[in-house]
């Protein structure tokens, strides 16, 4: 019999491919950039699976390309790329990899939490000039972070983890969320507010929510003009959470004091993005889950739920169990 066929839309670590090539025949594309789209509809027409990334679109074209198609496995926790509703129609699971990213994402949002207050990219940028010839006392002054007020968009596992963070620095925690966590509330010395209580309240806002339409722009001019001017924008989640011109004109003007993204709008972003420009802007290439082991181990969650959907068994980690009542593709 021969082996289910698949295509892996980009080169994931050797953790996920070893476990794939004993089980189906792999198409891997291996360029950094991501396949035109037109090399996926031409890709998905001989498979039974795919592993997708943030930047495959898998919507109704894609998955009507091949009746075959049985899974798609997106190697990411978020899917804003994979229209769900039209693969549940269709009878196509959707895996993806939840939790395994929950506390490196933390780790890098608290790191540019921590980088964009002290003004580390500032200060490397200063030194490498040649501008650094003596201590003075208001060198590079930045703000505080120990027993700061960090305001938590979105009280989710990484939301929570960020709390969990800021406890060891004395910060006092608050959250906007629509749904209220109780347990983790007094876990964690969170207390829940209002949007606009946490915009007005807090030194740090640091976004992780998911994107909505509810959500999208959901920092904007507005939102800006609520915070203190020495606050400070974090963004690990989605790009579109914040409106990119005018978090330019509030760092621009001083209205807030700066902002750290691993996300941006569009994204990548353009290297005429004014916001490259600013120097209370810190901007990093989506590298909230880059360590070896949690892409590794996102590799082997993303290649058990392709095995497991090629073999018409319900996959470990699935975005629309649903699916199962309605009935898979055979």
């Amino acid at each position: 019999m021969s082996k289910p066929h698949v295509f892996v839309a980009r080169l994931i670590p050797e953790e996920g491919l070893a476990m794939l090539r004993d089980v189906v025949a792999l198409d891997v594309w291996e360029d950094e950039l991501p396949p035109p789209r037109q090399v996926i509809l031409e890709k998905v027409r001989t498979v039974d699976g795919i592993i997708s990334l943030l930047t495959d679109k898998m919507d109704a074209e894609v998955m009507d390309a091949n009746p075959r198609l049985r899974v798609i496995s997106n190697y990411a926790v978020g899917f804003d790329n994979v229209d769900i509703p039209a693969a549940t129609a269709r009878g196509i699971p959707v895996g993806n990899t939840p939790g395994v990213l929950t506390d490196t994402t933390a780790d890098l949002a608290f790191t540019l939490l921590m980088a964009s207050a002290r003004r580390i990219q500032e200060s490397i940028d200063y030194v490498r000039a040649g501008k650094w010839k003596t201590w003075g006392p208001k060198l590079l002054t930045g703000q505080d972070i120990h027993g700061a007020t960090l305001g938590i968009i979105g009280f989710g596992r990484i939301g929570q983890e960020m709390a969990r963070r800021a406890n060891g620095f004395r910060m006092r925690v608050l959250y906007y969320d629509l749904n209220r966590n109780v347990e983790a509330e007094k876990a964690l010395s969170a207390t829940l507010v209002d949007l606009d209580t946490l915009l007005r309240e807090s030194d740090f806002v640091s976004v992780h929510t998911n994107l909505t339409d509810a959500t999208r722009h959901l920092l904007d001019a507005r939102a800006f003009a609520k915070m203190k001017r020495t606050a400070i924008v974090i963004n690990t989640a989605r790009g579109p959470i914040v409106d990119p011109n005018d978090l330019y004109d509030a760092l621009k003007s001083g209205r807030i004091g700066g902002a750290a993204l691993d996300v941006t709008e569009p994204e990548p972003i353009p290297l005429d993005s004014p916001l490259l420009t600013l120097p209370n802007c810190l901007i990093v290439p989506h590298i909230a889950s880059a360590s070896v082991a949690t892409r590794a181990k996102m590799a082997q969650m993303a290649a058990a739920n392709l095995i497991a959907g090629v073999r018409g068994q319900r996959l470990p980690t699935c975005v629309n169990p649903e699916v199962y009542a309605r009935g898979i593709r055979q």
